[in-house]
């Protein structure tokens, strides 16, 4: 059995990044690219107006106030936006023109229609204007031939808008692995059965499934397979020959009928490490089949979720090409003390709550079992306990990886 450094020092070595692939850019949110992206335009394209207003040359406008207002003759056409003719301003004249529309020449300044009174052929100006007022110069936004971005750089949606303003409709991104999740266990039954006797309704793999999908990527659930050594061999062989990463829940202790490690061993996979020094958690198993990673997690909820969160989730990221593989982590201090079982690293849910100085605190979520799902459902982080601490003491600063971030904002 190995502590919880050295399983995700494991973890993290066993990956690289995965294949690239080129797909369309709103199929590329939440992933990174594997590309720089240089600009083929400058963007506007040309000075453009950024109000509805009269186009003028600001010579003409010197000296315009409320009590002098200077009068300029109108052209008797303006200029909407997208329009792709060619002006020119003659001096005392000016030229309606729309937000979006192309500077006629001669132009230095855009003067809002709030700023002006139209009188037939003329135009009064009330205010003065200043150089290239109200105008959006060419390349103003991003400039032909400069790096937008870098490769690594992760896609939100504003980088996507960033990408259609480019003209580029597909981009390389490093390949989210596609998640295979099997939940084992005779005592599961399915989400609408009634629920009976020694009975539990599978809930990992909804779970799971939801983990995934907050992570940024595609799943495909393989339902309930028994506790039976034939069937959980075709499950596993088949999602492994269709997904990149393959998650079980159950069957990974020491049961009678807990057959995953012995399954994965008769099958040729490569065990990296089984067992670990933590709670929840301890049965956690980790291995290479068909050179994909597999997990073999606990059973119980709250073990499946924590350990999600603390290897599955940093080895999608990284598989992804993130940089920043873990949760967010804030320090905390404890608002009340409670005990702990020295010998291995505890992963408590916990609550976090600022104070007027804008220092957290943080409390359990209340009962800590691995069966308490509840527990995970109101926890907006989880907290670290070092295995050679004996007790947490009131006040102690506790390290807290944010699961919830909206909790701490």
């Amino acid at each position: 059995m190995i502590s919880f450094n050295e399983a995700i020092i494991k973890v993290l070595e066993y990956s690289t990044l995965s294949a690239t692939a080129r797909v369309p850019i709103l199929d590329s949110l939440s992933c990174v690219m594997a590309e720089d992206i240089i600009s083929k335009d400058n963007i506007p394209f040309n000075d453009n107006s950024a109000m509805d207003g009269f186009a003028a040359m600001l010579d003409d406008l010197t000296g315009a106030s409320q009590a002098n207002p200077v009068i300029l003759k109108r052209y008797n056409y303006d200029i909407p936006a997208g329009e792709a003719g060619k002006f020119a301003i003659d001096k005392g004249f000016c030229i309606k023109i729309m937000t979006g529309a192309p500077i006629p020449s001669g132009c230095n300044c855009v003067v809002k229609k709030e700023d002006v009174e139209i009188k037939g052929d003329e135009v009064f100006f009330f205010k003065k204007c200043q150089f290239f007022e109200n105008i959006r110069h060419k390349g103003e936004d991003i400039k032909k031939g400069s790096i937008v971005f870098k490769k690594g750089r992760r896609i939100d949606p504003a980088a996507i808008g960033v990408l259609a303003s480019l003209g580029i409709k597909d981009i390389l991104v490093f390949k989210p692995p596609l998640v295979g999740i099997i939940s084992t266990g005779n005592e599961l039954i399915g989400i609408d059965d009634k629920l009976l006797f020694g009975m539990v309704r599978d809930s990992n793999s909804y779970s799971l499934a939801s983990q995934v999908k907050e992570a940024g990527v595609a799943y495909i659930r393989y339902g309930i397979i028994k506790d039976n050594k034939d069937e959980l061999k075709k499950a596993i062989k088949k999602a492994t020959i269709e997904c990149d990463l393959i998650l079980i829940s159950g069957g990974v202790s020491v049961g009678d009928y807990d057959y995953i490690k012995e399954i994965l061993g008769e099958s040729g996979a490569e065990k990296i490490f089984w067992g670990v020094k933590q709670k929840p958690g301890k049965p956690l198993a980790f291995y290479e089949f068909n050179k994909k990673p597999v997990f073999g997690l606990p059973g119980n909820p709250v073990s499946v979720m924590v350990c999600f969160e603390l290897y599955v989730r940093p080895l999608i990221r990284k598989i992804m090409g993130y940089e920043n593989l873990f949760r967010n982590k804030v320090s905390a201090r404890a608002m009340h003390s409670f005990r702990h079982e020295p010998g291995r690293t505890e992963f408590v849910r916990v609550k976090l709550e600022k104070d007027k100085k804008g220092n957290y605190n943080v409390d359990l979520t209340g009962q800590q079992g691995s069966g308490i799902l509840m527990s995970m459902a109101e926890a907006d982080g989880i907290a670290v306990i070092d295995e050679n601490k004996n007790e947490v003491a009131e006040g102690e600063i506790l390290k807290v990886f944010v699961i919830k971030d909206y909790s701490v904002c």
